[in-house]
C-alpha cells in the first residue's frame, strides 16, 4: 500500500478543481442570496426553491457529462471503474471546498449506489442509466418512524392473503397480488425523498420467524407519482433534504423488484463499507477545510499586540485537530485499499465512520471557538459545518452502532 497520490488521481483532482471553478462557482454567484441565505432558498415547508433545485440538477448533469459524477461505478454501468482509493481521495478533495453546491459533482445519496447495479433489462435503461448520467435522482427508503438503527425490524410483512388483514393492523405491509405487490407503510428521514424520480424502497416480504432476522426483506423500485410525500423532516443543517414517504395500497409490478426477493438486506449490507468510506472522506475533507480557515485566521487576527495563534489555548486546538485529521485520513486510505483488495472491511469501515465524524465534530467546534463571534456569524460557513458534523455522526449508522460493530468484530460482544 502506498500513501502517494498516483498520476491518474492527481489529474482527476486537478480536473475537479477546474470543474468547480468553471461550472459551479458561476452558478453560486448567479444564485446570490438564494444560495447564501437559507430563508430565501427554502419554502415555508422547507422544500428547496426551484432555482436551487435547477442548480443542483445542472451541476449533476454537467459533472456526469465531464465523467466525474459516477466514475466509481464499473465501466459496463456507465462509470470509469476507478479504484476505491481514488474515489476516496476525490470525495475528500471535493469536501475541502467547504461543502457547498460542489458536493453534487460526485454522486451522493441521490445518485447511483452499488445496490442499483442489480438492475436488469429495462430496469437498467429506465432507472440505472439515467441516474448515472445525472438525468434522474433516487433515494434509499429504509428508515421508518419506529425503526432507525434496528432496520431489520421494519414494520413490513408479507403474508398470505388470509392473514393480510391482521398484518395491516401492525404497520407497513407488502402483499403479493398476482403479478403485483401491494405496499402499505411509512418511511421517514429519507434523504432526497422530496426530489427523487424513484425510491429504492425496502419492505418485509417474509416474516422473521421463517426467513430469519436479516432475510425476508425485498427492495422495490417505487416511482415518484406512486407514493405520497409526507411531512418534511427538517433537521438543522439539512432543511428540505429529507421527508416522509407514505405508501397506501401502492401497487408495484413484479418487474420492479430490485435484485432477489427476500435478499435485499443482505445485498445492502454488502455495500455498507462504501457509504461509510464516502462519509469518512467528506468528514476529513471538511476538517481540512476548517483547519486551513482557522490557521489563516489565527495567524492574522491580533489581540494583546500579537497574533492569537501565539497563545497556547488557541494553537493547541488547531494542532490537535490536525493530528486527529491526519490519523483519520490514514484510516480512510487503509479502508479504501482493503476494499480494492476485496478484503473484509466491516470493522475498518466502522472505525473510519466513527473516528472521522467525531474528529470533524471537534474540529468544527474548535473552528467556531477560535473565530469568536465571527464563528457564529451567518455569513461564515463554520456553524453550517458544525450542523453537518452532527448529522454525519447519525446517518449511515450512529456512533453507538459503529462502536457496537467494532466490539463485535473484536469478539467482545455477541
Amino acid at each position: 500500500m502506498s500513501f502517494d497520490t498516483d498520476e491518474e488521481t492527481e489529474l482527476i483532482l486537478e480536473s475537479l478543481d477546474e470543474f468547480v471553478a468553471r461550472e459551479v462557482e458561476p452558478i453560486v454567484e448567479e444564485l446570490g442570496d438564494v444560495y447564501t441565505n437559507p430563508r430565501k432558498g427554502r419554502r415555508e415547508n422547507g422544500r428547496w426553491t426551484d432555482e436551487l433545485l435547477e442548480a443542483r440538477e445542472e451541476i449533476r448533469r454537467k459533472s456526469a457529462e465531464a465523467g466525474f459524477y459516477a466514475m466509481n461505478l464499473p465501466e459496463e454501468a456507465g462509470g470509469d471503474g476507478i479504484s476505491p482509493v481514488t474515489w476516496y481521495r476525490a470525495k475528500k478533495h471535493l469536501a475541502t471546498h467547504g461543502g457547498g453546491l460542489e458536493r453534487y459533482a460526485l454522486a451522493g445519496p441521490e445518485g447511483p449506489k452499488p445496490l442499483l447495479l442489480q438492475a436488469e433489462g429495462e430496469q437498467r435503461e429506465k432507472y440505472l442509466e439515467p441516474v448515472v448520467r445525472g438525468e434522474k435522482s433516487t433515494a434509499f427508503g429504509q428508515t421508518e418512524p419506529g425503526v432507525g438503527s434496528d432496520s431489520p425490524n421494519m414494520e413490513t410483512t408479507a403474508e398470505k392473503s388470509e392473514a393480510q388483514r391482521a398484518s395491516e393492523r401492525s404497520g407497513a405491509a407488502a402483499e403479493r397480488d398476482g403479478d403485483e405487490w401491494v405496499l402499505n407503510g411509512r418511511k421517514q428521514w429519507i434523504t432526497n425523498a422530496p426530489y427523487a424520480d424513484f425510491v429504492q424502497l425496502f419492505a418485509r416480504t417474509t416474516p422473521q420467524e421463517e426467513a430469519g432476522r436479516y432475510g425476508g426483506i425485498t427492495c422495490f423500485i417505487v416511482e415518484e407519482d406512486e407514493y405520497e410525500l409526507g411531512s418534511y423532516n427538517n433537521a438543522v443543517g439539512a432543511v428540505g433534504s429529507q421527508a416522509e414517504i407514505v405508501l397506501d395500497g401502492v401497487r408495484v409490478p413484479e418487474d420492479r423488484v430490485l435484485g432477489e426477493v427476500d435478499e435485499a438486506f443482505y445485498a445492502a449490507m454488502d455495500f455498507l463499507s462504501l457509504g461509510r468510506l464516502e462519509l469518512g472522506a467528506e468528514a476529513i475533507g471538511y476538517s481540512e477545510y476548517l483547519l486551513e480557515a482557522a490557521t489563516d485566521y489565527v495567524t492574522e487576527r491580533e489581540a494583546f499586540g500579537e497574533p492569537i495563534g501565539n497563545f497556547q489555548q488557541v494553537s493547541t486546538k488547531i494542532a490537535e485537530g490536525k493530528a486527529k485529521t491526519y490519523a483519520a485520513d490514514a484510516a480512510g486510505l487503509k479502508l479504501a485499499w482493503k476494499m480494492a483488495q476485496d478484503e473484509r472491511t466491516v470493522m475498518d469501515a466502522s472505525i473510519l465512520k466513527w473516528f472521522a465524524t467525531n474528529v470533524l465534530w471537534e474540529v468544527a467546534d474548535a473552528a467556531v471557538q477560535v473565530h469568536g463571534a465571527n464563528g457564529l456569524a451567518e455569513e461564515n460557513p463554520y456553524m453550517d459545518l458544525v450542523h453537518q458534523a452532527r448529522i454525519l455522526r447519525i446517518v449511515e449508522g450512529t456512533d453507538e452502532i459503529q462502536l457496537n460493530t467494532i466490539a463485535k468484530s473484536m469478539g467482545i460482544t455477541d
